[in-house]
């Protein structure tokens, strides 16, 4: 195994991985720095979840590795990466998995819950959450009876509660109109920066690739120079495709 550089908070290497022997994954080599918000851009079907999951440790790749802060991910335990996913990271993906039997505040205050948090402590912060993501008045309902926007919001902000080092965004705006993706955008990535958290943000949008810092571009399972359709906004051009 080599060691990520110093300056990489999340590395993956020569990732392979496929489905019923349908590659997803070609090779795929990423690097991500601390406090980052990179974007992972392509068409769907390019491989950007399953580059998410393989790096979230969601996924063991069937080839390469998977560092965090040093650490190989890819030959820890899986008790030890689903206590790496709970304490460390953040996930939000395009459609929000809530517990129906929960209201929307304990849905978003779950993760300090698990994590040994008094109740009164993790209300008070999902209900901060709620607030800046514009659902606090929805804090006492149950998934079922709230509209799939709020819905998300409400992930989005389980998604923040913690402050985890690294939150894995999968298209999080795809439930949301347009008119309400650019907040939720800027609250996500405005904490981000506050608290320093690195951000990979997997997106087919121009506009949501647009809040990146950086961005990588997948085809067909591989980096590319280039997406097919294009062209992209002006300083959301995808990176080469060197590692």
């Amino acid at each position: 195994m080599v060691a990520p550089p110093d300056n990489d908070v999340l590395w993956g290497r020569a990732l392979r991985h496929s489905y019923q022997g349908s590659p997803a994954l070609l090779g795929v080599s990423i690097g991500v720095r601390d406090g980052e918000i990179l974007g992972i851009v392509g068409p769907r079907g390019a491989g950007k979840t399953t580059l998410l999951r393989c790096l979230s440790g969601q996924l063991l790749p069937e080839q390469g590795e998977v560092w965090f802060n040093s650490a190989p991910v890819h030959t820890l335990p899986a008790t030890t990466r689903e206590r790496l996913r709970r304490d460390r990271f953040g996930w939000v993906g395009s459609t929000p998995q809530l517990v129906p039997e929960l209201t929307a505040r304990e849905n978003a205050a779950l993760p300090l819950l698990l994590s040994g948090a008094t109740y009164r402590s993790a209300r008070d912060s999902a209900q901060e959450w709620l607030d800046r993501l514009d659902v606090g008045d929805c804090a006492r309902k149950r998934p079922g009876e709230l509209l799939q926007a709020q819905r998300q919001r409400i992930a989005i902000a389980r998604s923040l509660v913690t402050l985890p080092e690294v939150i894995f965004a999968d298209e999080p705006t795809a439930p949301l109109h347009r008119a309400d993706r650019a907040q939720v955008l800027r609250t996500l990535t405005a904490a981000a920066r506050t608290h320093r958290i690195t951000v990979l943000l997997a997106t087919h949008d121009p506009e949501v690739a647009g809040f990146a810092d950086r961005t990588v571009a997948l085809v067909d399972g591989q980096r590319a120079a280039a997406l097919p359709g294009g062209p992209w906004p002006e300083g959301v051009a995808p990176c080469s495709a060197s590692a």
